[in-house]
């Protein structure tokens, strides 16, 4: 009944009750019903760490929706309710050229009336030829974002970091406000305080479906991107009290780019602004490897190895921070052997992007 009355509500704004183990904190008042919840949590016959006998299970983010598939949703329900509450006619936003936030912000916004631009990074040499319609590109272009390409070399200059990315998102917004437009700003991947209440939602939702399994999890796996997920799940597990035991859903992250520590720093930032001075204890993977949305040949092998379970990952987020995290289990399997893990999915939409998959036909021997 609760999943038939969401599905009544998608594309509204309902008012919003935050749980009651965040009854401290100052909640939005609404969300706009972007998704559908919850999202599966299923046992996942996960090849990866048999040597350990490491039991998998799989949150899906990855289907809450169709062309809104992802974390991101989350996030956007409450960001974007905020743009239509205060009257903007336009969503500005920024990230790489396969960003899966890109393309759920301008989707979720042409869906709710908002105009949609994008700022992407791309590399100096594409900067004068058409980006193409492969991967998340497709839906962007499909449901008229309109692209606003912006040099690697700018990105570097203004420190090649998340604040850089947002500095040059601000331009753009400044550009449209000259036009006469009114642009809701949507920082890279969507994190920022209001944003991260997407995953204190998600917890609560997650903490119901523990209640069902017969076979504790002992270790969450989350890719880091941004960090606005692993945010939201660090001070979520902290206020609903499922970081009591040391050992108990243990939360990890694995970051995708950046170092580690940004990550702390982070998660620290993000919780001050929910005002929150206290998180879930968690660990940090450098899955950084050879850089943002870079893969070789063994990471490729892993992808396809796991996609033969029936769960496709992709190279940039979901499939690179799973294969990093099995490398780091393995150099530390006292801590991982025999235990229960759970793997957040956040999305793969991206991975139709990638060319590198075309390498896949030699290695399957096609």
């Amino acid at each position: 009944m609760a999943r038939a009355r969401l599905s009544a509500s998608l594309l509204q704004q309902v008012p919003y009750q935050a749980p009651t183990w965040a009854s401290s904190l100052d909640a939005p008042r609404h969300r706009v019903v972007l998704g559908h919840w919850p999202t599966p949590l299923m046992p996942w016959a996960n090849p990866a760490l048999k040597e350990l006998n490491v039991r998998w299970s799989l949150k899906r983010d990855d289907v809450c929706g169709v062309e809104l598939s992802g974390n991101k949703t989350r996030k956007l329900e409450f960001l974007l309710s905020e743009a239509l509450a205060n009257g903007h006619d336009s969503v500005v936003t920024v990230g790489g050229l396969q960003s899966n936030h890109c393309r759920a912000t301008a989707v979720c916004a042409k869906l709710l009336g908002l105009e949609p631009h994008v700022v992407l990074l791309v590399k100096d040499q594409m900067l004068q030829e058409d980006p193409g319609l492969s991967g998340n590109l497709l839906p962007m272009r499909l449901s008229g974002a309109t692209l606003h390409l912006c040099p690697a070399s700018a990105y570097r200059a203004a420190g090649g970091d998340l604040a850089a990315a947002d500095h040059l998102n601000e331009e753009v917004a400044e550009q449209l406000r000259r036009r006469g437009r009114d642009p809701y700003v949507i920082p890279v991947g969507g994190t920022t305080p209001l944003g991260t209440w997407g995953y204190l939602n998600a917890v609560e939702e997650f903490q119901q479906q523990l209640t069902e399994l017969e076979d504790p999890i002992d270790h969450i796996l989350v890719p880091c991107g941004s960090g606005g997920t692993f945010a939201g799940l660090a001070v979520g597990f902290h206020l609903a009290q499922l970081d009591g035991d040391a050992r108990r859903c243990r939360l990890h992250g694995v970051n995708i780019q950046h170092h580690p520590a940004a990550y702390h720093e982070l998660i620290r930032r993000e919780a001050a602004g929910l005002g929150c001075s206290s998180w879930a204890p968690v660990t940090l993977v450098d899955g950084s490897g050879a850089g943002y949305a870079v893969a070789g040949e063994a990471e490729l092998r892993f992808l396809m190895d796991v996609a033969g379970a029936g769960v496709i990952l992709d190279h940039t987020y979901a499939g690179k921070a799973l294969y990093h995290f099995c490398d780091y289990a393995k150099v530390h399997p006292e801590r991982f052997r025999d235990s229960h893990i759970l793997f957040w999915h956040t999305g793969a939409f991206g991975c139709f992007g990638w060319s590198g998959f075309g390498a896949a036909a030699g290695l399957l021997g096609c």
